[in-house]
C-alpha cells in the first residue's frame, strides 16, 4: 500500500533473470524505482530488504531457493564476461534470495563469481542456516551496518567454521 500511495505505480517489479542452468524466469520484486530514480519508500524496501519478498513466490515455483548466487540478467552475465564454462559452476546452484556475494558484498565481479562459485560447491545446512541469519540481521538492523560488521571478518574464516 505504501508503493501505491507514494507514486501509485505498480506494486511489483518483473524482470527476466537466467537461473539454475541459465534458464530464464522472471523475477519478482516490490518496486523501488520510477523513472530511473529510487522513490521514498523504495529507499527504505532496499534498506531493510522487504523489496526481496515477492521473490518467495518464485521459491515455491521452483525457479529459486532461499539461499544461492544471485540471479543475473543475460546482460548482466554478458557484461561480466560470465558466458564462458569456467562460470557453470556458479550456474549450477539454483538462484537464492540471499547468498555468500551479497553479505560479503564489495570487491567486484571476480569476488562474487568466487563466493557464488564457492555457494555452490559447499552448499548445505549450515552454511544455508549461517547465511539466512545474517540476511536477517540485515532485515533487523540495515544493510550497512550488517555488511560493515561482515567486512571485518574473512568470509573464508567465516565459511571454515560451518
Amino acid at each position: 500500500m505504501a508503493i501505491v500511495a507514494d507514486d501509485r505505480g505498480p506494486v511489483l517489479f518483473r524482470q527476466q533473470r537466467l537461473g539454475r542452468d541459465r534458464v530464464p524466469f522472471t523475477i519478482l520484486k516490490f518496486r523501488t524505482m520510477r523513472d530511473g530514480e529510487v522513490t521514498r519508500v523504495g529507499r527504505w524496501l532496499r534498506a531493510s530488504g522487504i523489496d526481496e519478498i515477492p521473490q518467495f513466490l518464485n521459491v515455491l515455483a521452483g525457479q529459486m531457493s532461499v539461499v544461492g548466487p544471485r540471479p543475473l540478467t543475460a546482460a548482466d552475465v554478458e557484461r561480466l564476461g560470465w558466458l564462458e564454462p569456467d562460470s557453470d559452476e556458479r550456474f549450477a546452484a539454483r538462484p537464492g534470495i540471499t547468498g555468500l556475494a551479497q553479505l560479503f558484498a564489495g570487491g567486484g565481479a571476480d569476488r562474487s563469481r568466487r563466493l557464488d562459485a564457492d555457494y555452490a560447491r559447499r552448499a548445505g545446512v549450515p552454511l544455508d542456516t549461517a547465511v539466512v541469519a545474517a540476511s536477517f540481521a540485515v532485515n533487523l538492523f540495515g544493510k550497512p551496518r550488517v555488511r560493515r560488521t561482515l567486512t571485518r571478518w574473512d568470509a573464508l574464516r567465516v565459511r571454515a567454521l560451518l
